[in-house]
Order: C-alpha cells, then structure tokens, then sequence
C-alpha cells in the first residue's frame, strides 16, 4: 500500500476542469473596488468578505506602505520569542478598548486563532458544544483539543438544551458558536444561548468573523447586536473580512487571553503577522470608528439586494445579513448556474457538500458597502437572465 495511491486515484477536479466547469482556485490578474481582472477580462466581484469597502481605502493603503517602510517586509519571528513588534501590542490595546473586553491577543491567521483558543482551553475532562454548522477552522479545533465534542443542531435551543442536560456537573463546558453562519447568512441565536448557558454553567465563545464591522451599534458584532456584549465570555474575530487584511484575535478578561496566549500552539509556533498587515488592521479600525455611513450603506444594498432576489422568485434562505445565498439544491444546476453567470462577467461562488449539506448547493453572494447602484442592477440582470434560462425562477 503507497502513502500517495490516493492521490493518483482522485481524478474528480480534472473531470470538472475537462467540462469547463472548475470554479476553484481562480487567479485574480487585477482588482479595482468590486471591479477584477480574470484571465484578462473584467467582471463585477460579489463573493468577497470586504464588507465594508476598505480594500483600497487610501488610509489603509498608506498605513501598510508606512509600515513596510519603517519595519520591513516581515517579523521573521514568533510572537513568542522575536516577532512581536509594537504595533502588534497597540493593535491588542485599541482591539480590547474597541470590544469592551479586558484584552485581546492577535495571531496570523483566523484559523490558526480558533486553533488556538479552544485547543489551549479545552482539555480531557471538558466538553465543547459546537452548532452543527460552525465553520471549519472549530471542527478542526475541536479534534486538536483533548475535549470531548457534542454537536446541537444548527440554532436550536431545545436540541442545546437537551446535550447541555447530558453533561456531568463536574465538567468543564464551551459553547462554540458562529457569530454569523458564512454560507446562509443566518445569526446565532445569542439571546437563547446565554440563559442556558447560566443555567448549565457553561462558558460561550463566539466566532464573530463575519460579524464584525458588519452588525451593532458601533460594528461590534452580533454580541452588540443582541445587547449581549457582558455575557459573551470570548469573541474571536478575523482581519481577512472587514479589517481587509489577514490575522485574527480573541477578546476576553486579562487572565483568560493571558492564558491563551502561553498556551496556544498556533501562536507560540507560528511566525507573527507581517507589520504591513497589522498596520492595515490599525487604519481599518479607525475607518470603522470614524466612518459609520459604511455600515449604513452596507444595509442599504443588503436588504435592497435580498429583497430584488425575492421579488425575481430565488430562494435566499434563512439570510439576515450581506451573505445572500441563492439556494439551487442540485449541485449539477449549481455549476451551471456559476457557470452562466461568469459567462455574464459576474464573479461569484458555487458552494456544495460538504460546505453545506447533501441537496442544499447554493450560490454564495456577499455584498459591500462599495457596490454601486449601477453594479447591482448588472448583478441583478445577470441572475434573472441566468435563472430563467436553467429553470431555477419562471
């Protein structure tokens, strides 16, 4: 038996990319707000997580460049030993005072943060309770940590209830939870979780990557959202949505985070985030603070966009925020859905199993406070013409 006789069996992307019909890994040549260059042609972008527009916002352009200049290119270190540069600690600062938490400890990527915090807190006599869509990175958390793993179904507080009911007293309890769910675009269902939470004596984290910049008051996210900020013991968040850069962190009380951060592998062993990254995250925070018309005009496309998806007889799902699936069902009409509406010059993404369940493929659409009024009716025309064609409305 080789090691690799599964790799020269796996034949599926070559079929796929035979038909024309690869939608994976595709290179981006130029990009220009919501405008990209793909193999030389240009197409209106609605699959990205920049949220809030900042991706070329000249602040956060100048910040990284300054950065570069002053830094370099690079730490060449861990956190723990010669990577840390002050701007990773008044990054931390200005994140705690921004979250309304204690402290904050940031980490080079997303994935590598949710890594961090549950396999370093979760240990063999604990139990992480996690929603059955979570995202990926704390499935994989979950199977680095030692903790015993307990599903509930997706927002059903009954179901939570029920797992929460089965648990010894004399172990150690997390409730794992999405801020906001990346496929559907659905909200956790905070206000059910935090009373059962108090009831069984459990600690709640929440994943707010989408969330954040997005929901609240002030973007704080779907704690602020509910008015929950002080009963959400952990919020981790990502800068690869609307920090439109790459990392992430997790905010807490100072002996939690302090704990993280001398325990979490995926810190102590990874170098640290390049300063033109952090700087990015910096300026983002102050575009966010300063600049809440982004948000609002972010809504003002959102619900006009689910709303002209209904009225044209797509099904958008449980949808509550800018992620707008259209939900197809058939994962062969799903490819050829994605497939027409590139030809259309529209850039977005097929989302099959076993990102979402078996029957349920979907488009993944998502939506910035940049799109203009004159990408939106070009969006909405490609879908109709595209829908219509393959039977998907009438």
């Amino acid at each position: 038996m080789d090691i690799f006789d599964k790799c020269y069996e796996f034949s599926r992307a070559e079929e796929v990319m035979a038909l024309g019909l690869y939608p994976y890994f595709t290179p981006i040549s130029e990009a220009k707000g919501n405008r990209v260059k793909v193999r030389g042609r240009e197409m209106i972008l609605i699959g990205s997580n920049n949220y809030l527009g900042l991706i070329d916002h000249p602040k956060v352009r100048q910040a990284a460049k300054e950065a570069i200049d002053r830094y370099g290119v690079a730490t060449c270190g861990s956190r723990f030993l010669t990577g840390t540069i002050d701007l990773h600690e008044t990054l931390e600062e200005r994140l705690a005072r921004f979250m309304n938490k204690e402290a904050t400890v940031t980490f080079s990527t997303g994935y590598q943060t949710n890594l961090g915090i549950i396999s370093s807190l979760a240990g063999k006599d604990d139990v992480v309770l996690t929603d059955r869509m979570d995202h990926a990175s704390i499935i994989d958390a979950c199977r680095l940590s030692k903790a015993e793993v307990k599903k509930f179904k997706h927002n059903d507080m009954s179901d939570l209830e029920r797992v929460l009911s089965e648990i010894p007293e004399n172990k150690g309890k997390l409730i794992v939870v999405d801020g906001v769910f990346s496929m559907e675009g659905d909200i956790v269902d905070l206000p059910g979780i935090v009373p059962l939470a108090k009831k069984y004596r459990a600690r709640i984290m929440v994943d707010d990557a989408h969330g954040l910049g997005v929901l609240g008051k002030h973007g704080r996210g779907t704690a602020e959202h509910f008015g929950l900020e002080d009963e959400v013991d952990l919020i981790m968040g990502t800068f690869s949505k609307s920090f439109v850069s790459i990392g992430g962190f997790v905010a807490g009380t100072k002996k939690v985070v302090s704990y993280i951060k001398h325990h979490a592998r995926s810190l102590i062993f990874s170098a640290a985030a390049t300063p033109a990254s952090v700087a990015a995250v910096l300026a983002a925070l102050e575009v966010i603070e300063t600049e809440p018309e982004r948000r609002e005009r972010l809504w003002q496309v959102t619900n006009y966009m689910r709303e002209s998806f209904q009225k044209l007889g797509f099904n958008t799902g449980p949808s509550q925020t800018p992620i707008i699936p259209i939900m197809i069902g058939d994962d062969d009409k799903c490819f050829a859905m994605w497939k027409s509406l590139r030809d259309e010059g529209i850039f977005t993404t097929p989302v099959i199993h076993p990102a979402v369940p078996h029957g349920q493929a979907l488009i993944r659409t998502s939506y910035s406070a940049n799109h203009t009024d004159e990408e939106l009716s070009l969006i909405l025309a490609a879908f109709e013409k595209c829908g219509r064609a393959l039977g998907i409305i009438h």
